[in-house]
């Protein structure tokens, strides 16, 4: 484990956190925000309430009703407005005196919202995506979990490819990081190359080849470069929602798994989405409930809370 040296791993989170975001947020599934009922989020420290009008267009806008402050997370949609519980006020997707919908882009998989005054960049129109497979050729799944931690906690996390043997025997073995970027790495070489088999049985695994890369300083990428799955993604995002109860940050990770494959049988799979989705969930939730932990304690640690 002498390869895993602390200061190449700040050195690489370093630069992912000098990266622009245009000040975009990636929020949760595309398919959690649906026509029939208002989506109650948290980023950043700001209530916001989103839905998808009678087009299907997504609308992220304030949580909080600008009448008398009632949540509008516990509204109701009506013909592609939100309507405030509390005394009937409508808001149109457009918006109306007192209350604009945000910035939003819909990529077929993840929702984002743009918040121009929390990271203070130039804004850009659209999130920065790495490339994924075509919406054809693939199984998509998403989850969502919570840590007490910050952003640069899960990607300092993500880019340490060394753990993943040692903390998640269930899921890898003979992993062997062949390629790392150097203190002072440029764009073109900024990457984690690893050798690793995933486990997806008692004695069987997959061998594959893979790369780790940042395209914004909250998103972590995985890119199957050889093996099977070759072009599959997971994209990591590592979203702030503000302090909790007990002033301590709250991250959301929000892990966008999208597979892919050059075998025939693959369009069975595909078929089969709805029943693999939710194994797609639990295996990734599996992972990111130890890799929270690890999240969490270096926070703890950065902070001197411990």
């Amino acid at each position: 484990m002498g390869q895993a040296d602390p200061a190449l791993i700040a050195a690489a989170v370093k630069r992912a956190q000098a990266r622009a975001s245009g000040n975009w947020f990636a929020v949760a599934a595309g398919s959690d925000v649906r026509a029939d009922r208002p989506f109650g989020i948290r980023v950043a420290g700001r209530e916001l309430v989103a839905w998808r009008d009678q087009a299907g267009a997504l609308v992220v806008g304030p949580g909080v009703c600008p009448h008398l402050g009632a949540p509008l997370a516990r509204g109701r949609v009506v013909c592609g407005g939100l309507v405030c519980r509390w005394h009937g006020l409508r808001l149109p997707a457009e918006g109306t005196m007192g209350w604009r919908p945000l910035p939003c882009h819909d990529d077929g998989v993840l929702v984002w919202v743009r918040l121009d005054g929390a990271d203070g960049e130039p804004p850009l129109p659209r999130p920065v995506l790495a490339d994924r497979p075509p919406p054809a050729g693939r199984v998509c799944a998403v989850t969502r979990l919570v840590g007490v931690c910050e952003p640069v906690d899960v990607v300092a996390n993500r880019l340490d490819p060394w753990h993943g043997a040692w903390f998640h025997p269930y899921a890898f073995t003979r992993l062997r990081v062949v390629e790392a970027p150097g203190l002072n790495a440029g764009e073109a070489d900024d990457r984690f190359v690893v050798e690793v088999t995933f486990r997806v049985g008692p004695r069987l695994g997959v061998p594959v080849l893979a790369e780790f890369t940042c395209p914004d300083p909250r998103t972590v990428v995985m890119r199957i470069l050889a093996g099977e799955g070759t072009g599959s993604v997971v994209e990591t995002h590592a979203t702030p929602l503000g302090p909790g109860r007990d002033g301590r940050p709250r991250t959301a990770v929000v892990e966008a798994t999208l597979a892919t494959s050059a075998r025939p049988g693959f369009a069975v799979a595909r078929l089969a989405a709805p029943l693999l989705r939710p194994v797609m969930r639990r295996a990734a939730a599996r992972l990111w409930r130890d890799d929270l932990a690890y999240a969490e304690r270096r926070y703890a640690v950065r902070t001197g809370a411990v």
